[in-house]
Formats: structure tokens, sequence, C-alpha cells
């Protein structure tokens, strides 16, 4: 019999995947990750905690509670607050899953017996022999097969985006229980096995944090400087109070004063870091500022072998943003038109369904 090392967050969807993995046979074992949390934020850690060990009760499975407060503080908080500091977008989220649930969860479960661990990610792995035809450069030595990562089933709930970091070792110990769902069809499994958790409304925000008001959580961090707002043709419109706070594509955050009633939303289109400048245009996407034809990427991982050439793929850079027609041509991402994407972010690429990796935006 398998082991399998389940995250129990506290939530539905995890509740779940505990349950359907010991209806299909394996010896379940409920952990809870214990995380860094700052003084200034409401913490509802010890509710979530207690609605896992009620999880791990009703389930009749054992319990347990991993601190990983010294692994998320220095490689997903200190992360953010420096990326954003630099006036970079990061996505802390994708950082928590490299380092936190599949970088020290994993290493910690497979360490103590498991055979996999698994996380309610509505995202799915699809087997494939090693040297297929499709794919003869993927897999790696010591496999008789690879994994690709796919969408999730449920388009609305789809997190794949936040798994493009992940690599073959880490997705062939890794088990996504409610990846081929719909959410509807886990609330009422969740219903179906008395799960306490059955009614609780989805978690949102960061990872681990919650619902986070991120320009008051990163005032905590980085000084307020007051800078000038600008449209496209250079002229003072307006103030803001930092560029740190701001991404490309926002229109909210920052005044605009030379305006008339008949004026259109303003969009963040470009970012003087140095200068402490916003660019904003009524245009959007816009003609000017910051959209590329091509972006260039760092720190790339292709979970199943590098896209082909001139062949036809996707890209998203921000979650649940459009799906973007491109090409690859090695680190660069060819767009069919001009594309506004801020470095820090990350652009991940799919084939159909399958999400080939990705990179952050230099």
């Amino acid at each position: 019999m398998k082991t399998v090392f389940v995250g129990l967050s506290g939530g539905v969807d995890s509740a779940v995947s505990a349950g359907l993995l010991k209806k299909q046979g394996y010896e379940v074992v409920g952990v809870f990750i214990t995380t860094w949390h700052p003084d200034f934020l409401p913490c509802n850690e010890e509710e979530e905690r207690r609605d896992a060990m009620r999880v791990a009760a009703h389930l009749d499975i054992p319990f347990l509670n991993f601190d990983f407060e010294k692994v998320y503080k220095k490689e997903v908080a200190d992360y953010m607050i420096s990326e954003y500091r630099a006036g970079r977008t990061p996505n802390p989220d994708v950082m928590c899953n490299k380092e936190v649930k599949f970088g020290a969860f994993l290493k910690k479960a497979l360490a103590m017996g498991a055979d996999f661990v698994a996380t309610g990610h509505y995202a799915r792995l699809r087997k494939y022999k090693k040297n297929s035809p499709l794919y003869p450069q993927a897999g790696s030595d010591t496999d008789s097969f690879f994994l690709h990562l796919l969408r999730g089933r449920d388009d609305a709930k789809d997190q794949s985006y936040f798994l493009w970091v992940l690599n073959q070792k880490q997705l062939q110990k890794t088990l996504f229980p409610i990846g081929n769902l719909k959410k509807e069809e886990v609330r009422r499994l969740a219903k179906k096995f008395g799960l306490p958790v059955s009614e609780k409304k989805d978690s949102q925000g960061i990872c681990f944090l919650g619902e986070v008001d991120l320009k008051k959580f990163l005032k905590h961090y980085i000084k307020e400087k007051r800078g000038r707002v600008i449209n496209e043709k250079g002229e003072n419109i307006g103030h803001h109070d930092g560029v740190f706070l701001h991404t490309l594509g926002e229109r909210h955050g920052f005044t605009v004063i030379k305006k008339s009633p008949k004026d259109k939303p303003y969009y963040i289109v470009g970012k003087d870091v140095k200068k402490n400048i916003l660019i904003v245009s009524q245009s959007f996407p816009p003609d000017k500022g910051e959209a590329k034809g091509i972006i260039k990427l760092k720190n790339t991982n292709w979970i199943s072998g590098a896209p082909k050439l001139n062949k036809k793929y996707t890209a998203q850079v921000r979650y649940h943003g459009e799906k973007l027609g491109c090409k690859i041509s090695g680190n660069d991402v060819i767009f069919k038109k001009p594309v506004l994407a801020a470095p820090g972010q990350s652009c991940v690429i799919y084939d159909k369904d399958i999400c080939r990796g990705g990179g952050v935006v230099e």
C-alpha cells in the first residue's frame, strides 16, 4: 500500500483530496503546514489548523504539523519584498509552490517514508513513456516514463499557472486528486464524505498569507516616495506614492489631476524605477509604453522538454490572463501582437492544455 502525505490547508479542496485518496486505497497522512506571518496582519492560522485536524479526525487519518516558517520567510516573503523594492512584479504563489509545498514539504514527506505528496491544486498529470515520439527529449535517465502537467478540468479554477517551476522529479512524487473535477463536483463530494469543511468558503489571496492588501503590506517594508504620473506625451498629469506599489496594467492607486469628464480610465503602461515615474495611457493595450512583441525570459523551466521552434503555443503573463498566441525561440517569447508584461511576472507557456513550463519576464 502506497503512503501519501496530503497537505491539509483547512479548506475543502485539500480535504476532498485526502478523502478521495483514502477511498482509492492509499495510506493517507494529513499534514498542516505552518508558515511565517507578520505581526501587523490578522492571522487565522490556528483556525485553519483546527479545521485541518477536524478533517483528519473525520477521515480517521494521522495528522502532522510541519513548521516551515523560516523557509517561507526567506524564499517567499523576503523574495517578494525584495522584488517589489527593485520595481519588479513577483509571483509569491509560484515561489511558495517551488520552495515550500513541493520543496520543503515534499523533501520531508519522502524522508519520513511517503511515496507521494498530494495537494488540492486544480491541475492534472498525464503519463507518457520515455522517448515518446511526441516528446523524445523528455524524461530523465532513471525514469521509464515522464509526466505532462495539464490545466485543471475546471478552467475557472485551473492552477497550473502557479506550477510551471516544477520538474519531473517533483511531479513523479506528486498527486493532484481533484484536477479532473470541477468545483461544484468537489463541493458535492465534500458533502458526500460528510467533511466538516464542506460549506467553507474558498480562501483567496497570497499563498498562506490569505487576503492581503498588498500595498499596505509593502509599506511596512518599503518607504513611500511620492513621484510623478505622466502620459504618453510626457506631460505631468498626476502623482503616486512610489513605483514599487504598482505594476503594468493597473488602473487604480495613483492620482490623476488633469482630467475631464470624458476621459477614459488611465492604465499604467510603463515605469521608470530610477526616476520614480509612472507612465499612463487611456488606450489599453497601449500603442506605446512597455508593450512588446518579444519578451525575454530568465530562470526558465521546461517540464517536458524545451518547446519546439516554429510551433504555435499560447502564453499567460498573469493568472487567468488572456491566452496569447506565441512562438518560442530559446528564451524569447514571440507574440502575434504587443503584450504588456511586467519584469518579474511569470510567463507560462501552454501547448493546448499542456503546461510546458515558463520563465520570469526580464
